[in-house]
């Protein structure tokens, strides 16, 4: 985590400095950027550490405070103090406080992976009660709910990814998963036609057949961060003083487009690899958890941080459509950095207070 935290840094620091030499024009970034995301990596270091000490199973049955408070804050974005997330963008997921803005749709991530998870854990006796499937479902309905108000659609997928994967691990009877497999091209037929808009429609139309629906500025975006990616070739131009391709928000949404600029297949290879090693060890975590509870937190936060970053390299590719979502760690924003470090302290909760050990510093006996 640290690792892909300085990574993180050191990039955003050669984006501005690579800019500036450049005169590239980037109203979006400057040194508060890197300082900002610095800043939040540090913080979001020692909340590890502090959450890391605490037993997972106090946060989880504090449910009753924080998701009430993410889901308020949530809500916020309704109202004057909404903004999106750029200017012109169809998503309204941020609240401005002060002179500060941030994304409650990463808080509520956090607070939903812990509240689902205890309630899986809670009614593991009658968990395929048909009942409490319902429930199970209308818990995992309104945070998805809200995120998708927003416009936010990326980050409503991560929701539902985290939601199945923890129901998965949780033993959901396969009957419900032979059903919801049954319903499913219905479900994507209802959202087809009474949710998408037409923006949305043809984005994921372009990515499927471009050369019957792709339209120059549909897919300006990607095909510039393609351009970028590739330019770098094996090795990259250099972290400096390259001649350096322009990306919109290449520091945010389309950072792997500016690692393969300038460090090229192997930085992004690199990348991938730190990224995947974290998964793993996630997943690894959980299934030497001593209990469910732990198992199922796990499940959450790989679910997580593995499919954000699987639909942001894939966007930044072109085989996924654009979405507007974080590659965890690496893009700018210290929100989306105190949510995946933070993330990691309850991992490292899960691990620390398992059947091995009792305390973060010392063995059980």
């Amino acid at each position: 985590m640290l690792a892909a935290c300085a990574f993180s840094v050191v990039m955003l620091y050669s984006l501005v400095i690579n800019n500036q030499s450049q005169s590239i024009t980037n109203a979006e970034l400057d040194y508060t950027d890197y300082r900002t995301q610095a800043a939040a990596a540090l913080l979001g270091a020692a909340a590890c550490l502090v959450i890391a000490a605490w037993d997972y199973r106090k946060f989880c049955k504090l449910w009753f405070i924080y998701m009430p408070i993410t889901l308020g804050l949530t809500c916020l974005t309704f109202t004057s103090l909404g903004r999106a997330g750029l200017e012109g963008a169809d998503d309204k997921a941020w609240i401005a406080i002060g002179g500060f803005t941030l994304q409650p749709a990463e808080f509520l991530k956090l607070a939903f992976i812990l509240s689902f998870a205890y309630h899986c854990f809670k009614t593991e006796e009658i968990f395929n009660n048909p009942l409490n499937v319902l429930f199970l479902c209308v818990h995992g309905a309104v945070p998805i709910g809200l995120v998708m108000l927003q416009g936010d659609d990326g980050t409503a997928i991560v929701f539902c990814a985290v939601f199945l994967a923890i129901l998965f691990a949780a033993g959901l009877s396969w009957k419900y998963i032979l059903g919801a497999g049954i319903l499913s091209p219905i479900a994507v037929w209802f959202m087809w036609t009474h949710y998408l808009q037409p923006v949305h429609k043809n984005r994921i139309l372009a990515i499927l057949n471009p050369e019957k629906y792709a339209t120059p500025d549909m897919l300006y975006q990607t095909n510039l961060a393609k351009i970028a990616l590739g330019s770098g070739q094996v090795r990259g131009k250099g972290l400096f003083g390259g001649n350096y391709s322009y990306v919109p928000v290449s520091h945010n949404d389309f950072i792997f487009s500016y690692v393969g600029q300038t460090l090229g297949f192997i930085g992004c290879l690199g990348l991938v690899i730190l990224l995947g090693v974290i998964c793993l060890r996630i997943l690894g975590n959980g299934l030497r958890s001593g209990d469910g509870l732990g198992r199922y937190i796990c499940v959450g936060v790989f679910a997580y941080l593995f499919v954000q970053s699987l639909l942001n390299i894939g966007m930044v590719m072109g085989v996924t459509p654009v979405i507007g979502i974080t590659l965890p760690f690496i893009s700018a924003g210290g929100t989306s950095m105190l949510t995946s470090t933070v993330a990691i302290g309850l991992v490292m909760s899960v691990h620390f207070h398992s059947a091995k050990y009792d305390t973060l510093f010392a063995k059980k006996k």
